[in-house]
Order: C-alpha cells, then structure tokens, then sequence
C-alpha cells in the first residue's frame, strides 16, 4: 500500500467506527501529530502544561517575560493561569478547522478547573464559566468530586461543555451523567439551546488499574497478575452499557493508558479516547488489528476474581457501589488531586524562578 493511501491504526479507528481519538496533551507538536491522524479532540490539566513548557519552552519563554513585565502587580499565580489560558487558547486555534467542520461538536480543546477548588462548586463555576469565553470551542475539566457534581450541573446550565475529570468508576459515571442531564434540561426548559453540546465524562481506566494493584501490594491480595489490566477495562464497558440503555447525551471518555488494552477494547465504541502522542505513535506502528471490540465482554472469569478478591473494584464496578459523598476519598481520587494539585503549585514555581531573573528591560 502507497504512502498516500495508508491509514494509520487511529486513522483507521476514527474513520472506519463511531470512536473519536483525542490528543491527551495541547503541546503544539504533539497536537499536529495527533490532527494528522484524525484526532479531533485535545487536553489540558496542570501536569499537561508542566509538559507543555518544558517540550515547548522557547514559545512560551518570552510571552513569560512578557507577562510579568506588563503587569506589574500581578502575582506569580496571575501570571501562571494567564498562561495555563493562552496555552489551551493555542490548541483551540489548532483544533478549530474541525470544531467548524464537525459543526461544533467535535474540536474542543479541554481545560481544567483549578484542582484544588476540588470543594467548592461556586469557585469551579465560577473559571468554567470564564473559559467557556476563552475560545468558541472550549471545553472545561471539573472534577466528580462531591461538589464537582453540584458544579457540573450548574455550569452545564449555564451552556459550559463540561469533560468531568479525575473519574475511575461506574458510580461517578452514573452521577456525571445524571448531573449533565439535569443542567441540560433545566436549559430546555427555558428555550436555551443545547444542540451545540457535547459533554464527556472520563473514566481514567489506566489510574482505575494501577489503584487495584495498590490495594492488592498494600493488602495482600494475589490476584492472577494477568487480571490487572482488565480493571479499567471492565469499569468502562459496564459504565458504557448503562449509558446506552439510560440515553444520557453525555460520551464517555478513557483516559490515562497504560496498554493496548485502553485503545483496541473501546475500538467501536460511539466514545472518545484520549491518547498521549507516545501511546498514539506505539499504536499506529502496532500490528493491533482494528475492529470493532466495545461490545465484546470481558471473560467473566477475570470480573469474578477481581470482584472477590478486590473491595475497591466492588466499589468501581458496582452501579452503587459508592455514594456521591464517598467519592472525594476513595484512593484513586485522592492519589489524582494529589497529583494535580502538585502539578499546580508545581507551575506557580516555575513562574516564580521567571520573576526572579534579571529584567533586561529595566535599565541599571
């Protein structure tokens, strides 16, 4: 087959079933990549940004400087989320050509909320709203924390696209996709237009598989090591079936991979995968076949031992295996915001060492 007449396996993925890819990060190269093979879709979180800067430093350096010199009462964290913005403003740009060809509704750029306002709705709101003006084809990141659910709901009224993050289990999907609907209907219900909408909730399967094997190393479980990578698999398949029988008009998302698995199981699936480019190059120089496995079950066998041997996988799996209330502290949430909020204070730093150099603008 000619160059020219090639597809690679995501190109495949995307052109040939209901599955959309995105781009797991809104680095400039790494999103041109991810374009050219059909992605249609891109994201953002603190830890991304890190990323973004340290590969791209030298399109961001000057803006920098730029920043802190024209603001000078601005603080280091003014300076930081005036970046974090511009940032997802840039992959917006890159993905606008498909926001207007897929008339609206694919081409978002997904910005994260501050993730440690993880308990204050209002506060959340409050920068969902605020991107949402940022660019026409933004998407906001909220977490399905305990408020994240009450600010989902509000922002989505509010006309906000909301892409709930930091989600692991079938009960957050079930409240994501509640919330959504709730905050749609109340829009419809005052003539407000939601045609134009397309929400996502993330399952972010690789982080639902590494939290069964802390659980498992932190109490001694042994489980059949060839189990593991199902976890998150089986969380989104079962999470995808009740979103198909209840018709909620929110997608979901896998997020965060670790193998093949979180690619070629979803193939088919009317949902979006979230690849970082190293995956995505992997995939498309794999000999995975592309076909269709969303509706294919997980060995049951492998359902049933992960079920009995694992209390976290009960709570991730089952419909109610968690209240709302117990989401802020269930350990995959808990090990993500972590993780966020560190990437965030994390990010002030790196501004800070850019306030502490010389200013060559100003004259000795």
């Amino acid at each position: 087959m000619s160059e020219t007449t090639y597809k690679s396996p995501l190109h495949e993925t995307v052109s040939t079933t209901a599955t959309d890819v995105w781009n797991d990060s809104c680095a400039v190269s790494e999103l041109n990549y991810a374009i050219e093979h059909g992605a249609v879709g891109a994201t953002s979180n603190p830890t991304i940004v890190l990323d973004v800067l340290r590969l791209e430093w030298d399109l961001w350096d000057g803006r920098i400087h730029q920043l802190i010199n024209e603001n000078p009462t601005w603080t280091e964290e003014d300076v930081m989320w005036k970046v974090f913005e511009e940032i997802g403003v840039k992959g917006a740009e890159l993905l606008l050509p498909v926001f207007e060809r897929e008339g609206g509704l694919k081409g978002r750029l997904s910005i994260q909320t501050n993730p440690a306002n993880y308990r204050n709705a209002a506060k959340m709101v409050e920068q969902a709203v605020h991107y949402h003006t940022l660019a026409p084809n933004m998407q906001v990141k909220m977490p399905v924390t305990t408020q994240g659910i009450i600010g989902m709901e509000e922002a989505t009224y509010h006309g906000v696209n909301i892409n709930a993050t930091v989600s692991f289990t079938v009960p957050q999907a079930i409240a994501v996709g509640e919330a959504i609907e709730r905050g749609l209907k109340r829009r419809e219900a005052e003539g407000l237009p939601v045609d134009d909408m397309s929400p996502v909730c993330t399952i972010m399967v690789g982080r639902t598989d590494d939290w069964m094997q802390v659980v498992a190393k932190r109490d001694g479980i042994i489980v059949n090591p060839s189990y593991m990578p199902w976890a998150g698999v089986a969380v989104f398949k079962k999470a995808y079936q009740i979103y198909q029988d209840r018709g909620y008009r929110t997608r979901l998302l896998a997020a965060a991979y670790r193998h093949h698995l979180h690619w070629s199981e979803f193939i088919g699936g009317d949902v979006v995968l979230t690849i970082p480019s190293k995956w995505q190059k992997l995939f498309n120089k794999s000999q995975v076949e592309v076909k269709p496995r969303m509706d294919d079950p997980v060995d049951p066998a492998i359902i049933q031992e992960l079920y009995d041997r694992i209390p976290d996988f009960r709570k991730a799996y089952d419909e109610d295996g968690m209240t709302v209330e117990e989401f802020d502290t269930y350990g995959a949430t808990v090990r993500t915001l972590r993780g966020f909020i560190a990437s965030y204070h994390e990010l002030i730093q790196v501004i800070r060492e850019q306030f502490m150099l010389p200013n060559p603008d100003v004259k000795k």
